[in-house]
């Protein structure tokens, strides 16, 4: 089980992680949710129709990893013909952002919550480490989470492709960018092992 998620009996997933491996995720889905920031307005509505109705914004994030996390739903590069149907998929892209974004952004904001909860509730099995239990719920949500943490990650890194991801097996330890990428990689093992186990 060290390293990789293993299914346990009834459902769910459970990891064994060490004491830096726990900060380290820990560290990242703090970070991952100061990125994704508050709700609307920035506080909880004691009116629940008020946020369902809220609306959110119409124009992409300007920082490459949210707009990576928060994509448009139509167009991007290479996708329009000419300069009429760029203008038609940018006004669907902002009509469909300004209904969805709000609870996207609460989606990934929970599961990055999740992800901090669950470590804070661990208990150390020794060796300065602990094992970790989660339902399918809760291994769903450290899924979606895991994989906001990479595509961050990969955007800060500049991963676009498969090659990209290739040439960062190579990269010598002098290499400032070196500690993210064995985050991004051993993230990456978590994220498969985890889908093996909903899979299963």
């Amino acid at each position: 089980m060290p390293g990789q998620f293993e299914a346990i009996p009834g459902g769910g997933a459970a990891v064994a992680l060490d004491e830096v491996e726990i900060s380290i995720i820990r560290s990242l889905a703090v970070q991952l949710l100061e990125l994704i920031g508050p709700g609307p307005g920035g506080e909880v509505s004691d009116d629940p129709l008020a946020e369902l109705f809220a609306e959110g914004p119409s124009e992409p994030p300007a920082d490459p990893v949210m707009r990576r996390l928060l994509p448009d739903a139509y167009g991007g590069p290479g996708s329009e013909d000419s300069a009429g149907d760029a203008d038609e998929l940018r006004a669907y892209s902002a009509e469909f952002r300004r209904f969805t974004e709000n609870d996207l952004r609460a989606k990934k904001r929970d599961d990055a919550l999740v992800v901090i909860r669950s470590l804070d509730s661990m208990t150390a099995s020794g060796e300065g480490g602990a094992v970790l239990k989660l339902s399918v719920e809760e291994s769903q949500q450290w899924l979606g989470a895991l994989n906001d943490l990479r595509l961050a990650i990969g955007t800060r890194l500049e991963v676009s492709d498969e090659d990209d991801a290739d040439l960062l097996y190579h990269l010598p330890d002098s290499d400032p960018r070196k500690p993210m990428v064995m985050a991004y990689l051993w993230l990456g093992g978590l994220q498969e092992t985890l889908v093996g186990t909903l899979l299963d």
